[in-house]
């Protein structure tokens, strides 16, 4: 089966920067979408980036445009997350998830367990 595992959360100062990773296992990365997604606590899932099987992304959150960047690397089976310029308010569980199809359509069906991101003084 499919699995996600994210990595690269911890504690950074607001102007900061952090590199997210999603390790996808079980099966090759090239075929599948894969999204990244962020939730604070007591506020909604929000989606933020997607990327295709043919590296096009898709921004969804008005809020990182221009600071955080999605890619991926096929050789080593993983999605990146690139957040630069953190802000306090970009704190939360960051989640990856792969939808069965090569194109960003917003159907998710395996996620990891996500990373914790705090931006803080």
């Amino acid at each position: 089966q499919l699995q996600l595992v994210e990595s690269g959360g911890g504690l950074v100062q607001p102007g900061g920067s952090l590199r997210l990773s999603c390790l996808v296992s079980g099966f090759p990365l090239d075929p599948y979408a894969i999204g990244w997604f962020r939730q604070a606590p007591g506020k909604e899932r929000e989606d933020i980036l997607c990327i295709s099987s043919t590296g096009g992304s898709t921004v969804y959150a008005d809020s990182v445009k221009g600071r955080f960047t999605i890619s991926r690397d096929s050789a080593k089976n993983t999605v990146y997350l690139q957040l630069n310029n953190l802000k306090p308010e970009d704190t939360g569980v960051y989640y990856c998830a792969s939808e069965d199809s090569r194109w960003c359509v917003g159907e998710y069906d395996y996620w990891g367990q996500g990373t914790q991101v705090t931006v803080s003084l």
